[in-house]
């Protein structure tokens, strides 16, 4: 049976002086593949002269261009959106025959395709170190990745960290932690270099709690953060979300909203503006409905 969460996401930036800011750029929409149903949504941009631009960047993600036309004190960016969480299993695919084990080879066409998510730099030591210990034996390819990512999620401790930036996989390796946009890229890079088309994804989390106990990580509350994971290209399956911050694939309460070959392709709020103190506030909520909002 659904369920159904309204979530509210209020972002704010208040500025030192009146500023003129340059285009932003906002993905804080749901991408069209996301696998749970959204029922309603609306972004809301204050200064209300703004003008506001949507259209999809080369991957088919959603995303807003603002234009402000004159110097402000403040920009506030608000999400409203209804979801219907619907439970699937996210292991309900038939692989390929000459994918269903690891290792595989992509054929020449889809290879192609796949090209930005296979592009990796020569690894470090550190990395190749860690791709060292590895086991490449075959084995079934599903089998593979969600070890892979079990791995990830034992050797790098989760930290919430408000720096801006994400770190470099050497440095996540090094520190034996990250946030979960530093495993997910970890994990990306892990996978291009054992072979397999990766891609770095941003979006919501929402966990909403059983009625009847407390589920971990939850404490009995329903929630939701801004997450980011990892999605791995398998033939026959598609797009398969694996989330080294919990170890686990992603469900229907990962609402992806930019899938990108960077990290810097999928930041939620992106822009310029002129030199100036900012002040930066961010909050977000959730609300379950066990029914769906009225049509219209």
């Amino acid at each position: 049976m659904p369920l159904y969460a309204a979530l509210h996401h209020v972002t704010d930036y208040r500025y030192a002086r009146p500023v003129l800011l340059g285009p932003q750029r906002i993905r804080l929409k749901p991408a069209p593949h996301s696998r749970s149903r959204v029922l309603s949504y609306a972004l809301q941009v204050e200064p209300a002269s703004t003008f506001v631009h949507w259209h999809q960047d080369p991957y088919a993600n959603y995303q807003a261009r603002l234009l402000l036309t004159q110097p402000t004190p403040a920009l506030r960016i608000t999400v409203d959106l209804v979801v219907e969480l619907l439970p699937f299993n996210p292991f309900e695919f038939f692989l390929e025959p000459e994918a269903a084990d690891y290792p595989f080879v992509y054929e020449p066409g889809l290879a192609r395709a796949l090209a930005p998510y296979l592009s990796v730099d020569a690894p470090s030591p550190q990395l190749q170190a860690w791709l060292g210990q590895v086991d490449h034996r075959s084995r079934p390819t599903v089998e593979f990745v969600v070890k892979l990512n079990q791995q990830l999620h034992a050797h790098v401790r989760y930290i919430k960290r408000p720096e801006p930036g994400v770190q470099t996989p050497d440095q996540t390796l090094a520190l034996g932690s990250g946030s979960c946009r530093d495993s997910g890229w970890l994990l990306v890079n892990l996978l291009r270099h054992l072979g397999l088309a990766a891609r770095f994804v941003s979006g919501y989390l929402i966990q909403i709690a059983p009625d009847s106990h407390t589920s971990p990580g939850t404490h009995g509350l329903d929630a939701t953060e801004l997450h980011a994971w990892c999605e791995v290209y398998l033939p026959g399956a598609g797009w398969l979300g694996l989330d080294p911050t919990s170890g686990l694939v992603a469900t229907e309460g990962h609402i992806p909203l930019a899938c990108t070959p960077e990290p810097a392709g999928a930041a939620p709020i992106e822009g310029q503006l002129e030199a100036t103190e900012v002040q930066f506030s961010h909050h977000m909520q959730v609300t379950r409905l066990h029914a769906p909002p009225p049509a219209g």
